[in-house]
C-alpha cells in the first residue's frame, strides 16, 4: 500500500502515517508535488495600477522560493512574469518602480512589459537568436476583486481550485474591499504547515479551545461542504446579529451565516465576515515551523470588532498552542495515525486524501 494512503472511507479510515510531517526528505518533495502546481494568492491589483508600474514578489519564500513580479503592460493588462532574466539567470528588478521597460542590469538584456525579449547588446553573431526561449515566463493570472492569484503551471485553470469559493460568494462586491495593512500580520508558528491548515478545516475543537468563538457561533448547525480542491465551513450565527446581508441569488439566503471559512488546497484560508475579509497563507519554512499570514480587507468599517471575525488575533494564539502541542506529539514513539470523527472531520480527512492523491 502506498505511504501516504488514507482510506475514501472516512468511517475505516486513518489519518496520514506521521512521517509526512516529520521526514525532511518529504518536506522537501511537497515543493514540486503539492505545491508547485497550486494557485496562489500574489497581490493586491492596487500595487499596479497604472500603466508601467512593476512589483517584484517571492513566491512563498523561502519554500518555493520563486523570483516573480507584477507588471501593468503599456495596453493596461496586469501579468504575472518571471522575474529572472533569460541570458545568464539574475533578478531583474528588486523593489517596486515605474519603467517602460525592464533593463537586466547585467549585461543590458531589455524586455517590454509583458516579457516578450526586445533587445540585446553584443548579440549579432549568435544563430537563432532570439527564440521564445528568450522571453519571460508568463505565468497564469486570475483576478478577483484586487485579489490576484497565479500558479506555476503554465497550462493549469483556477477553477479546480477557486471555483467553488466564487460560485459561493461571488455576489460580494470585492472591488469595495479594502486591504488594511496596519491590520496584517505574520505570526510564526511550531508546527508542521499541515497540522496548522488540519486545525482550521474542523469545527470539531471550537468548543474546547475557542470559548469566544464558541459564544456567537451556533455549533450544533456547523457544517462543512467538499469540493475538488477546496472546501467550505459555513458558520451559523446563534442570533440574527453580526450576519451577512445575504441577496436572494445566494444559496444560504434566509439563514444567519456569520462566516464564510473558504480553505484552498493546500495552504490558504478565506475567512469572509460580515466587515470583509482575512486571507490567511500558510508558509512552509521547517518540518516543525512555519510562517502564517494574516491580511487584512475592510469591507464594512462599522462590522469591525463583533461577530465571528471580533477577536481573530486571540483565537490564532489559541490555535497555535494546540498546533504546536500536536507537533510534539506526532513525534512520539507511541503514535503513528489517529481516526477521524465521520460528522465533524471531513475536512481534515478531505485535505488528507488530497495530499496522499499528490504525494502518489
Amino acid at each position: 500500500m502506498p505511504r501516504f494512503h488514507v482510506d475514501p472511507d472516512i468511517s475505516t479510515a486513518c489519518t496520514l502515517d506521521t512521517s509526512f510531517y516529520t521526514d525532511p526528505a518529504v518536506f522537501e518533495q511537497a515543493k514540486e508535488k503539492i505545491f508547485s502546481p497550486s494557485w496562489q494568492f500574489v497581490g493586491d491589483a492596487g500595487q499596479v495600477n497604472e500603466s508601467g508600474q512593476c512589483a517584484p514578489f517571492t513566491l512563498l519564500e523561502p519554500y518555493l522560493d520563486e523570483p516573480l513580479m507584477l507588471t501593468q503592460d503599456t495596453s493596461g493588462t496586469i501579468r504575472c512574469l518571471s522575474n529572472v532574466c533569460t541570458h545568464r539567470g539574475t533578478v531583474l528588478i528588486k523593489e517596486p518602480c515605474r519603467l517602460s521597460q525592464l533593463r537586466c542590469r547585467y549585461h543590458g538584456r531589455i524586455f517590454k512589459l509583458d516579457g516578450t525579449f526586445q533587445s540585446m547588446p553584443e548579440f549579432k553573431e549568435v544563430k537563432d537568436f532570439p527564440s521564445p526561449a528568450d522571453n519571460l515566463t508568463s505565468l497564469p493570472l486570475f483576478r478577483w476583486g484586487p485579489l490576484l492569484f497565479t500558479t506555476l503551471h503554465t497550462g493549469s485553470s483556477h477553477l479546480p481550485y477557486l471555483g467553488d469559493m466564487l460560485d459561493r460568494v461571488g455576489w460580494l462586491p470585492l472591488n469595495e474591499f479594502v486591504y488594511r495593512p496596519e491590520r496584517s500580520r505574520d505570526y510564526f508558528v511550531n508546527a508542521h504547515w499541515a497540522l496548522y491548515c488540519e486545525n482550521y478545516l474542523e469545527g470539531f475543537h471550537i468548543p474546547f479551545v475557542h470559548a469566544g468563538l464558541n459564544a456567537v457561533i451556533d455549533f450544533g448547525n456547523y457544517t462543512t461542504e467538499l469540493f475538488r480542491y477546496s472546501n467550505l465551513q459555513l458558520g451559523i450565527a446563534k442570533d440574527d446579529e453580526d450576519c451577512f446581508d445575504l441577496p436572494p441569488s445566494s444559496p444560504d439566503y434566509g439563514r444567519n451565516v456569520a462566516a464564510y471559512y473558504f480553505f484552498v488546497f493546500p495552504n490558504t484560508m478565506f475567512n469572509f465576515y460580515p466587515w470583509g475579509l482575512s486571507i490567511n497563507i500558510v508558509t512552509p519554512l521547517a518540518t516543525d515551523r512555519c510562517k502564517v499570514s494574516f491580511l487584512t480587507y475592510v469591507w464594512k468599517e462599522e462590522k469591525l470588532g463583533s461577530g465571528a471575525g471580533a477577536d481573530l488575533d486571540t483565537v490564532e494564539l489559541e490555535d497555535e498552542e494546540v498546533v504546536e502541542a500536536v507537533q510534539k506529539g506526532v513525534r512520539s514513539r507511541f503514535y503513528e495515525h489517529g481516526r477521524y470523527s465521520v460528522t465533524r472531520e471531513q475536512g481534515t480527512h478531505h485535505f488528507h486524501r488530497i495530499i496522499s492523491s499528490f504525494m502518489q
